[in-house]
């Protein structure tokens, strides 16, 4: 039978007799939705109930029958869900607040530490999906705390390295401190993580070429779209000046075929128009956070861009762009939207829209259509990363862009977005510190795009996984989570109603194995939690007080007395006198 890794031990203490923590490994061995990075995601939160899972609230209540808030925030923070940050929470965080007239910004000192039971499930009835699948590890990543401390390993192993140089030609990128770096995580299921230098502004330079591209297949569909530019890897530098066979634009990720996309884009408007357009699509992509501009980078750009005018007027004599186009107000757009600021943060959120198939994961909201997606992350892989493409897809695997302000939009399908950013770029135009992390994110994690063809033993898969379980399967994974100190798997199995009373083949259950190794808080956990019998006995005509005696545990022997534990030969004395 299937055994489950066990995890680090996690106590509960007498004040504490529900699961202070979901904190560590968890291998989904249970029948849940599949979550495959090959496809979009299928996000838990829209079909799950209606309400707070009772069983999931109850590790949560007082003795007094209030729920501890405190409790439920600080676990959201741990499997990586921002209850301050995350518009999905909006609702229930002002509801929170100790001041019921919204005078003030939800905060950790602004929040009920509990609450009336009935109180709490009204407030938290908007979210209620979302507090279940985080609070039960039911998301994409269940494990995320310990992926965060192997992201931030990487990180901080890659902190001091040195290597490239700023884009010195355009002088505003060249004065940005080179020793900026900040890695920013958003999985699809809004689970989040920065280290480093993650809210600090850039501009996103050619990055803003994939989520121009993106937009344009949405609203006119690709067969339009691709009357003005290819699909192909053009084999030359991104900013050459040349067509492919058909006349057009290599692909929409080199300048040249940027620069017909950007022709594309709300043509009929006003400039002005199509700018405040455009960059209310970045904003609902990033999920409302930082979307800013930099005017000085956009004149740099602008003074800097005798290159970028004579590809724009060699377009223009080869019929490339839409009728009546304006040149000149395309090639400002082009410049405007090169100069568009992010953080790594609202990036990562970017990535993590296109990782789940243009819906974002922190607002729900539809931003691009599926199709776009798709199209948009095969020419990401193919053709995102200026001349290092090919090698880039070779190595790393994924859908990713760069800008030349130094950072990185990486796409892992259906599972996140990343973005990593540090100015210095390597002698190809990419950030010399992204390509680093990329290759160390790959080393460890089996994020390639055919990591799951070659099946690698030898890295690690932290997504939900899918295995349908038997009863046999289930009690096994029970009794070695009891003996284990597994309280996240355990906190799992009484989020889904798992009978704990069940025994194997000797009558041995949760409870006698959670004695034998010493667990008193597992042991606490089965009685007032997993309602488990005081005195199951075993083939031997065992009950856990028996091991307590045996074993010489004290406290356990104590406690189970104090809940009505007894003795096995006094349980069979007794049956015998009433029989």
């Amino acid at each position: 039978m299937a055994m489950i890794t066990s995890t680090p031990k996690i106590q509960i203490n007498d004040d504490d007799s529900g699961i202070e923590s979901l904190k560590n490994t968890l291998r989904e061995d249970l029948t849940l939705t599949e979550q495959s990075f090959t496809g979009f995601a299928s996000s838990p939160f829209g079909k799950g109930d209606a309400t707070f899972n009772e069983n999931l609230l109850s590790l949560y209540v007082c003795d007094d029958g209030k729920v501890q808030v405190h409790r439920v925030l600080a676990q959201l923070k741990k499997n990586g869900i921002r209850p301050f940050q995350d518009p999905r929470l909006a609702d229930m965080m002002n509801l929170l607040s100790i001041d019921p007239a919204g005078l003030t910004i939800p905060s950790e000192i602004g929040v009920k530490k509990v609450m009336e039971r009935g109180e709490f499930l009204r407030a938290s009835s908007s979210c209620a999906e979302v507090l279940n699948a985080a609070l039960s590890a039911n998301m994409v990543i269940p494990d995320f705390h310990s992926f965060c401390e192997k992201i931030k390993k990487i990180y901080e192993d890659m902190k001091d390295i040195k290597g490239g140089k700023n884009a010195d030609y355009i002088p505003q990128l060249s004065r940005v401190n080179p020793d900026f770096w900040g890695i920013s995580v958003c999985t699809v299921d809004g689970q989040r993580f920065s280290i480093g230098d993650t809210t600090i502004p850039f501009c996103i330079q050619s990055c803003s070429k994939a989520l121009n591209y993106a937009m344009n297949v949405a609203e006119h569909g690709p067969d339009l779209v691709h009357r003005h530019l290819g699909k192909e890897p053009s084999g030359v530098g991104f900013n050459q000046i040349g067509l492919d066979k058909n006349g057009l634009p290599h692909n929409p990720m080199i300048n040249p075929g940027a620069i017909s996309c950007c022709s594309v884009i709300k043509k009929e408007w006003s400039l002005a128009d199509r700018f405040d357009y455009t960059i209310d699509k970045y904003k609902q992509m990033a999920g409302g956070e930082f979307i800013g501009f930099s005017n000085a980078t956009f004149l740099s750009e602008k003074s800097e861009a005798d290159r970028n005018f004579a590809i724009g007027y060699y377009l223009k004599e080869h019929g490339v762009f839409p009728e009546n186009t304006n040149l000149h107000e395309t090639l400002d757009l082009y410049f405007q939207l090169c100069s568009v600021e992010a953080t790594a943060d609202s990036a990562a959120v970017i990535s993590a829209t296109l990782a789940n198939g243009g819906v974002c994961p922190t607002t729900k909201e539809v931003c691009v259509t599926p199709d776009a997606v798709r199209n948009t992350l095969s020419l990401m892989f193919s053709c995102g990363m200026y001349d290092y493409s090919g090698e880039w897809s070779f190595e790393v695997g994924l859908p990713a862009k760069s800008g030349v302000a130094g950072s990185i939009f990486i796409v892992i399908p259906g599972v996140m977005g990343i973005c990593a950013w540090s100015p210095p770029l390597d002698e190809l135009g990419n950030s010399y510190k992204g390509i680093l992390f990329a290759k160390k994110l790959i080393e460890k994690f089996s994020f390639h795009q055919f990591d799951t063809v070659q099946g690698s033993v030898k890295k690690i898969d932290p997504r939900l996984q899918i295995r349908q379980e038997t009863r046999e399967m289930q009690i096994n994974n029970m009794l070695s989570a009891a003996s284990n100190n597994d309280m996240v798997l355990l906190t799992r199995y009484i989020e889904i109603g798992v009978d704990f009373n069940m025994a194997d083949y000797d009558n041995r259950t949760a409870l006698h194995l959670a004695v034998c190794n010493g667990h008193l808080n597992v042991v606490k956990f089965l009685l007032t939690k997993g309602k488990v019998s005081v005195n199951p006995m075993d083939r031997w005509n065992s009950t856990p007080l028996d091991e307590a005696y045996k074993y010489d545990f004290a406290e356990i022997r104590a406690y189970l007395e104090q809940k009505g534990g007894q003795r096995g030969a006094d349980v069979l004395q007794r049956a015998t006198m009433q029989f």
